[in-house]
């Protein structure tokens, strides 16, 4: 396996995103893909993340490798990476490690220990949803910090042909109306509504450093799946239970 990656802020900030959901996980390698499919402690997100082969300058993977790293330790390594270095990857197997090169100015190798991840496979579910929304990360991203001044949930709603981001709590209430435009799309067969962690949605909406643009998907009191799509390089998705119990 020999990998190099020329914009590492591919990589970089993806493991930054998913850290902060999940920690030890395993990443599965062959040749066409990097992914990763894990669910966070409390059972309540999945990540879903492909880093496509396109991606990469170069990617010369023979076989399927399975890599069990700490993301923690990972996201260390990768935070020294300058933006205008390449990241090589290497898995040394006879020492149980990833070798990773920031190569720039100056080659900087770093040597990760693999772990031994005992789980069973994740999948991410078949769902089929009542409403999908396609719209610019800047207008969801704001309008979920701005449901957090409110409350620790937000109702995500089609209503009428509108897309509507509503918080509420015992003393206030807040609302963001976002019409069908260009830059917007809805598509959604009748009103939806369902309720989320605000908690969870603020880690996810990180994605936003990676594309300029978000699918939205749910139902009626149905889990959330949110995406964020790199074309020729990368997706990074999100599966979150929907809030049931009262703020």
């Amino acid at each position: 396996m020999n990998l190099t990656l020329a914009e590492p802020r591919l990589l970089k900030e993806s493991v930054n995103i998913i850290s902060e959901l999940v920690n030890e996980v395993t990443f599965k390698v062959d040749p066409a893909k990097i992914e990763l499919v894990a669910m966070d402690p409390a059972n309540v997100a999945m990540v879903d993340f492909k880093l496509l082969s396109t991606a990469f300058a170069e990617y010369d993977v023979k076989e399927d490798k399975e890599i069990s790293v700490n993301l923690d330790n990972l996201k260390a390594i990768l935070k020294r990476a300058k933006p205008t270095d390449t990241i090589q990857l290497k898995l040394d197997e006879e020492k149980n490690r990833l070798k990773i090169e920031l190569v720039g100015e100056n080659k900087r190798t770093f040597n990760l220990a693999l772990l031994n991840v005992d789980e069973g496979e994740q999948k991410v579910p078949n769902l089929e949803f009542g409403a999908r929304v396609e719209t610019s990360t800047t207008k969801f991203d704001e309008a979920i910090e701005d449901m957090g001044v409110v409350a620790e949930s937000v109702a995500l709603m089609v209503e009428d042909g509108k897309f509507v981001v509503k918080s509420e709590s015992n003393f206030s209430d807040a609302s963001v109306v976002i019409p069908q435009t260009e830059e917007t799309k809805i598509d959604a067969g009748e009103n939806v509504r369902a309720k989320y962690s605000i908690e969870y949605l603020k880690k996810m909406i990180k994605g936003s450093k990676l594309a300029d643009n978000i699918v939205i998907s749910f139902g009626m009191d149905y889990p959330l799946k949110i995406e964020y799509i790199l074309l020729d390089k990368l997706k990074l998705g999100f599966v979150l239970a929907p809030r049931v119990s009262n703020d």
